[in-house]
């Protein structure tokens, strides 16, 4: 499984690259903060989701800390998603680094 720092996707982001952000953090966290253009699918709902995304497309897994997203990336690549990332850090890492303004907690 690859991983992205978030200065790395910053990049992509700020260049037009347009990945699909998927947010597996709880409903609550989601509404503290989130990055842009996020689709949020909290953790548990990830088995049920999984129809609907693409397996072929960039998608960048997210969570508080990578933890999480980490899981839940593992769990997408045994299904065949070929082009899963972890954000390395997760949304923590993003607010400290790239969005200083983003609510954290």
């Amino acid at each position: 499984m690859e991983s992205i720092r978030p200065e790395t996707l910053n990049e992509k982001l700020s260049n037009g690259e347009s990945p699909i952000l998927l947010d597996v953090r709880e409903e609550w966290e989601f509404e503290i903060c989130n990055i842009e253009g996020s689709r949020h699918v909290p953790m548990s709902q990830v088995v049920s989701a999984t129809e609907s995304l693409d397996k072929d497309t960039e998608t960048v897994v997210i969570c508080h800390h990578g933890n999480r997203s980490q899981q839940v990336a593992q769990y997408l690549e045994s299904l065949g998603f070929s082009r899963i990332i972890n954000l390395e850090g997760g949304i923590d890492a993003w607010a400290k680094n790239i969005d200083p303004d983003m609510e954290q907690y």
